[in-house]
């Protein structure tokens, strides 16, 4: 097996990649995109390869190994003389039953040899050891909890968010890992688990809870913190504002012929402004109905406003 020679920040960087879903993938795309040396161990496909598949394995090459026979691991230990990462998504322990976990085999091995495991829980707590996947995670995590709206319950995000943080909450945690071996010249166990990325994600959520002892709530398109923030119907199109402070704020309202909404005492900053979200909310549903989406989100970024018409994949209306 031959490596492609790719340059970028990571050149020369050897990586031994044991996934087969989609957090451990993505780890090891990160490092590839920006020079890594990547040998890849893909799930089989009969029929070719899936768009979901290709969007993450690009540039890999791959093989099939079972890890748990000894002529697999042979194989195995071959391509790690030299390599600087391994990683892998298997279950916890997975490794350690068949033989060849870090601490009891490859780092008296390879003690150089960085090891990232990607795991649903990781090895130890009440759920350690468990299988896990994105939706799985964003339940027990909490961040169905807080996406959708009243009318609609607790929704799963769209996008797997928490398969794609875990595999760069890896890759950050390999590079400091790279980092640190420069002065002690051994490496070191990274361990990312999904539950705790879902849960590190729960931001300002779990803050606001544990300032306020509030339960958070379903706000829909509404943030929590900061208004407006949301999404409203104009006379052609949806728009997303995100007001973020004060200048901006009087920047909308002079835009929408409204400057007056400035110097209400209701409005004046971003905390009264959430005190009194439901009226201002009704004056700028109001106003917005004179509008297009494309009109007002184009005069906004002009000024560096930040706001959004409605996209969709065949571009933004």
């Amino acid at each position: 097996m031959t490596d492609l020679e790719i340059g970028g920040a990571l050149g020369g960087f050897h990586v031994i990649g044991l996934t087969r879903v989609l957090g451990g993938a993505v780890c090891i795309q990160l490092l590839l995109d920006h020079g890594a040396k990547v040998r890849d161990w893909g799930p089989p496909f009969k029929d070719g390869l899936s768009a979901y598949f290709s969007g993450i394995n690009r540039n890999k090459r791959s093989v099939g190994l079972d890890m748990r026979a000894e002529c697999g691991q042979e194989v195995l230990f071959q391509l790690l003389e030299g390599a600087d990462v391994m990683i892998h998504n298997f279950k916890a322990c997975s490794l350690e039953n068949w033989g060849i976990g870090y601490e009891d085999a490859l780092a008296k091995r390879f003690p150089t040899l960085i090891y990232c495991s990607i795991t649903g829980f990781g090895a130890d707590g009440p759920f350690g050891g468990f299988p896990g996947y994105d939706a799985v995670a964003q339940a027990l995590s909490g961040q169905i909890s807080v996406n959708g709206s009243p009318e609609s319950g607790p929704v799963r995000i769209g996008v797997p968010i928490i398969d794609l943080a875990t595999g760069l909450y890896a890759s950050i945690g390999i590079l400091m890992a790279a980092q640190e071996r420069r002065r002690s010249g051994l490496g070191q166990r990274v361990d990312a688990s999904l539950f705790n990325t879902g849960v590190a994600l729960l931001h300002p959520h779990a803050a606001n809870y544990f300032m306020s002892g509030k339960t958070p709530v379903l706000t829909g398109n509404a943030h929590p913190n900061i208004s407006p923030y949301e999404q409203y119907a104009t006379k052609q199109g949806r728009l997303f504002l995100a007001i973020g402070n004060d200048r901006q704020f009087r920047l909308l309202a002079e835009v929408l012929g409204h400057p007056e909404w400035a110097g209400d005492p209701r409005f004046l900053h971003n905390a009264e402004r959430v005190e009194h979200r439901g009226a201002l909310n009704d004056l700028l549903t109001e106003a917005l109905r004179g509008y297009t989406a494309e009109a007002v989100s184009s005069t906004l970024a002009i000024e560096r406003h930040p706001s959004g018409r409605r996209a969709d994949h065949t571009g933004s209306r």
